[in-house]
């Protein structure tokens, strides 16, 4: 069992990460939203009560919200905002046991840095709509959990990997690009690192703005050669950036350069990665192949 087994917890998207914590945690209740009934089954099976929410609420989440004492959201904002706080107000004005929310948000708000070192403190400058929406997002939960007295910790999370989801699966695929643009490096952290991390915070009830990211901001190429070295294959050729296909939201990343420091998740919340760089992750993803 997890540390809070009382832990009723609602999931506000279902997602990959939110489910990492689902399944480090056992709540004692969990309920996830889906906006599809065939991902309601594969909720159920892995021991979440599924809601389809297509419209914001419906009785069932609304019951659950007032039922709460954690609630996690993992649902990306739109043009309008955040997709489930302005129609849960009623909801959650009578959830009395409400004690920690958690919101999952992105590195990407910070926008580009041009290579420099961003903390929780560092201006947010996002350029693209996904940007801007995530940060009014953010502001908008942070406003809920003051007028509410709940803390609200917002999580931006740098490029999310695991099982299933990861450069070898990339590689198998054919999917898997060694892009060279001198001077791009990402930050990225494994998905049970980010269970780890959201443990520990609603453990402490703790609220305020973490960066959750791993040690080392890599060369996108290096960890694609790297993969490519455990699984014993070719690596990919190299393909100057300019010249490389990409979708334009692909393109988006390359567009921005920063090195997340991780600091306060380590200082504030006690969190020790298990998986401090990418070599780490990937090489026990290869293992548990």
């Amino acid at each position: 069992m997890g540390v809070l087994e009382d832990m009723r917890l609602v999931v506000l998207g279902c997602g990959y990460s939110a489910r990492a914590f689902v399944d480090l945690m056992t709540p004692a209740s969990v309920v996830g939203t889906t906006r599809s009934e065939d991902r309601a089954a594969s909720l159920r099976a892995l021991g979440i009560e599924p809601v389809v929410v297509t419209d914001g609420t419906t009785p069932a989440l609304d019951h659950a919200i007032k039922a709460a004492t954690h609630i996690i959201v993992s649902a990306a904002p739109g043009p309008q905002g955040d997709p489930f706080l302005p129609h849960l107000s009623e909801a959650f004005s009578s959830a009395a046991a409400l004690t920690w929310v958690g919101y999952l948000s992105t590195i990407g708000v910070y926008g580009d840095y041009q290579g420099g070192a961003v903390d929780e403190e560092a201006e947010t400058r996002a350029q693209s709509d996904r940007g801007r929406w995530r940060i009014a997002a953010e502001a908008a939960w942070m406003a809920f959990g003051k007028e509410q007295g709940v803390p609200v910790g917002v999580f931006r999370l740098a490029g999310i990997y695991g099982p299933g989801r990861n450069t070898f699966v990339a590689l198998r695929d054919g999917r898997a690009k060694r892009i060279i643009k001198p001077g791009q490096v990402f930050n990225r952290i494994h998905v049970s690192d980010i269970a780890a991390t959201l443990k520990a915070a609603s453990t402490q009830a703790a609220g305020g703005i973490f960066n959750v990211a791993d040690n080392e901001p890599a060369p996108p190429e290096e960890v694609v050669t790297f993969a490519a070295k455990l699984m014993g294959v070719e690596p990919p050729p190299r393909v100057p950036f300019d010249e490389a296909q990409m979708s334009p939201m692909a393109r988006s990343f390359y567009g921005e350069v920063k090195r997340i420091i991780n600091a306060r998740i380590r200082s504030e919340l006690g969190v020790i990665l298990t998986y401090p760089t990418y070599r780490e992750g990937l090489t026990t993803l290869w293992q548990d192949n």
